[in-house]
C-alpha cells in the first residue's frame, strides 16, 4: 500500500488550520505530524528549510511549503464543493498582507518593542483599529451574499476563516460589541461547520519514531 501525502502542521496556527480544511474536502488523507513550534522535529527542517507549518510532503518526495499552495494543490486533486472557483486573489492578499500585520501586533504586542516605542497598550490598540476596517470592509460585502465570493463558501473564505477567528478570539467580548453583524454571523457558521470540527482534534507532538497518524476524511 502506497504511503499518503505527509503534513507537518501545528492545530492552532491558521496557515494550518486552512490547509486541512482544503485537504479534508478534497478528500487527501495525509500522515499528520503535529509540530510543537519551541521544539520542532529536525525532519520539519529537512522538508522545508524555511521549517515552518504547514509542510507538504508528496509520496514523489515534492514539497509544498505554502498553505495557499497546498490548498491549490488539494482543490486541484479533487474540488466537490466547487472553491477554486473563489480563488480571489485580492481578497486573499488583503488578509494575508496588512491584515495579518495587524492582527499580528494586536495579538502579539510583545514581539514588536521597537515598533511599540515604549507603548505597547496604544500600539496594540491603533493596529486592532487597523484591523477593524478590514473587517468592516468585509461586513459591507457579508452583506451583500452570505459568503465572500457568493452564496456558498469558497477558497476566499476558508483562507481568511482561520485568521479572523484568531483575530476575535484575542477578546471576544470586543469584538462581539463591534457593528459587524455579517462578518459575526458568517464567523459562527465557519465554527460550528462539521468540517472545522472534523479538523481542530488534538494531537501529540509527532517525535521521529511515533506511529504515524492517519488525518483525512
Amino acid at each position: 500500500m502506497t504511503s499518503p501525502p505527509t503534513l507537518y502542521s501545528f492545530r492552532r496556527c491558521p496557515y494550518a488550520m486552512r490547509a486541512r480544511m482544503a485537504l479534508w474536502v478534497a478528500g487527501i488523507a495525509v500522515e499528520l505530524r503535529e509540530v510543537k513550534l519551541a521544539a520542532k522535529p529536525p525532519e520539519l527542517a529537512q522538508a522545508s528549510p524555511k521549517a515552518t507549518v504547514p509542510v507538504l510532503v508528496l509520496q514523489d518526495s515534492t514539497v509544498i511549503d505554502e498553505s495557499l499552495a497546498i490548498m491549490r494543490w488539494a482543490l486541484a486533486q479533487h474540488d466537490p464543493g466547487h472553491w477554486l472557483a473563489g480563488d480571489d486573489a485580492a481578497l486573499i492578499a488583503r488578509n494575508d498582507g496588512p491584515f495579518k500585520h495587524h492582527l499580528d501586533r494586536y495579538k502579539y504586542p510583545h514581539r514588536y518593542p521597537d515598533e511599540a516605542a515604549g507603548d505597547e497598550a496604544t500600539f496594540r490598540l491603533d493596529h486592532r483599529t487597523h484591523g477593524l476596517s478590514v473587517l468592516l470592509d468585509l461586513d459591507v460585502r457579508l452583506g451583500m451574499s452570505a459568503y465572500l465570493i457568493g452564496d456558498r463558501p469558497t477558497l476566499a473564505d476558508i483562507a481568511l476563516f482561520p485568521f479572523i477567528r484568531q483575530f476575535a478570539n484575542t477578546d471576544r467580548d470586543w469584538f462581539d460589541a463591534q457593528g459587524l453583524p455579517h462578518v459575526q454571523e458568517w464567523l459562527e457558521r465557519h465554527l460550528a461547520s462539521p468540517l472545522f470540527a472534523a479538523i481542530m482534534p488534538k494531537f501529540a507532538p509527532w517525535q521521529s519514531g511515533d506511529a504515524p497518524i492517519r488525518f483525512g476524511p
